[in-house]
């Protein structure tokens, strides 16, 4: 449940995930190199810790469906920004997740 490599212990509450973009390779279109502020920022991400679950009125938890390590998809709003340590993460709800990506 709690991060490994992010030196502060962080871990989401209730059915939320913290989520580590996935960077693309540096793309190069008709041999110009497109600079990062013109490139889209990625819809794939790992997914680097998990709350306990979502709760129902009876106080039942359901376990998330995603797990640590996992590679997810999610739209392009999807969740918030934020900065642990210097590094950017997502957090957003499990419902915001599109699918998980198997390899």
């Amino acid at each position: 449940m709690a991060t490994a490599t992010v030196a502060t212990t962080f871990t989401p509450l209730h059915d939320r995930i913290l989520v580590r973009r996935v960077e693309e390779g540096e793309s190069i279109r008709g041999g110009i190199i497109i600079p990062d502020s013109a490139k889209e920022k990625p819809q794939e991400g790992e997914v680097i810790a998990v709350g306990k679950g979502k709760s129902n009125d009876e106080g039942k938890v359901f376990p998330l469906d995603v797990k640590s390590g996992d590679r997810i998809l999610f739209g392009k709003y999807s969740g918030t920004e934020i900065k642990l340590d210097g590094e950017e993460f997502l957090i957003m709800r499990e419902e915001e997740v599109l699918g998980i990506v198997k390899k």
